[in-house]
């Protein structure tokens, strides 16, 4: 075999064959990034919450393995709006990094008037869990399903339905809609924690939860009805999903890392490489808290992840469209 005459096609010997491989095979290993300072971790909602915490655990166990400076600042605001109109104008050295979650660039996006970015505006890195996200009640209520529910109101109790987000919002009024009730919408309570004491002090009588209620749900405080998840919940196996009682739409999300648009590939793989390293360890905290507080580490990347960010968006477009009357 004339070697020179293969060209563009490389050599290799597999089970003691010689075989071509397609493409070049370079010779030197690429050089692994490493940041230039301090990297800026932009986190889309206040502290204290689960996108908070995984960030900060993240963060520190980044330090700990690469050594590299991670400097996390809470820009909380409109569901992660306010802080991706941020990242969006942060050089694209992979210096500037955020975490939100995938609505923050499907159903948040789109329906902010002023969002001020799409999709096209970030380089979407990994996500690293999924939430839980389930309609839920105090369990003194004697409720089991979303049914149960249901047939209060059909005895003439009024139902107070306490949503965080325009899209849950959205969410509850289809649900009524397909149930033949109409619930009693409570708008503009803070995050899991606000629905959560809403529904200790009586002022609503269920509500949507990520994750939060996943504590009392164990301890008996609380029962999930329904879960909002295309599949039923880990913890609460026996409440229908949403589609299964008609309403075909996904009101979970995932965890997400992004940069700005235009990070080089090899920034982007770094830092993907690097938080999915750490997200997958059971020995990390981070891998901890994701098993403990969601349903273990969900992690997509590359070109999966932003197919999955654009389906995202037109399934946000036909919610928005039903909500609305279209």
């Amino acid at each position: 075999m004339n070697l020179k005459a293969i060209g563009k096609w490389s050599l290799a010997v597999v089970f003691g064959s010689l075989v071509l491989i397609a493409g070049p095979v370079s010779t030197v290993q690429a050089e692994e990034w490493t940041p230039a300072g301090p990297i800026k971790l932009l986190i889309g909602f206040r502290a204290g919450g689960g996108t908070d915490t995984q960030s900060r655990l993240i963060a520190e166990e980044l330090e700990k393995r690469k050594g590299w400076k991670i400097i996390p600042e809470n820009v909380a605001g409109k569901g992660g709006v306010v802080m991706s109109g941020q990242l969006k104008d942060q050089p694209a050295d992979g210096l500037s990094i955020g975490m939100a979650v995938t609505e923050s660039y499907g159903y948040n996006m789109i329906a902010s008037k002023k969002s001020g970015y799409t999709k096209d505006d970030f380089t979407f890195l990994t996500t690293t869990t999924g939430s839980q996200m389930g309609i839920y009640a105090k369990t003194e209520r004697g409720w089991k399903t979303i049914a149960d529910v249901v047939a209060a109101m059909n005895g003439g109790e009024e139902i107070a339905f306490g949503t965080m987000s325009p899209k849950l919002a959205d969410g509850a009024f289809l649900l009524g809609e397909k149930l033949g009730v109409k619930f009693n919408i409570v708008t503009g309570l803070k995050g899991g924690k606000g629905i959560m004491n809403a529904l200790v002090a009586d002022d609503i009588d269920i509500g949507w939860g990520a994750v939060i209620q996943s504590k009392g749900v164990r301890s008996g405080q609380f029962v999930n009805l329904a879960s909002g998840e295309t599949k039923r919940l880990d913890i609460s196996p026996d409440a229908p999903t949403l589609t299964e009682l008609g309403l075909a739409y996904d009101f979970g999300a995932k965890f997400v890392l992004v940069a700005p648009a235009g990070i080089s590939d090899a920034a982007r793989s770094a830092l993907t490489n690097a938080i999915q390293e750490i997200v997958r360890d059971p020995a990390t905290k981070a891998n901890q808290f994701i098993n403990k507080s969601y349903s273990g580490p969900v992690l997509i990347s590359g070109a999966e992840l932003d197919a999955f960010i654009s389906n995202g968006i037109e399934a946000s477009r036909s919610l928005l469209e039903a909500a609305s009357g279209g």
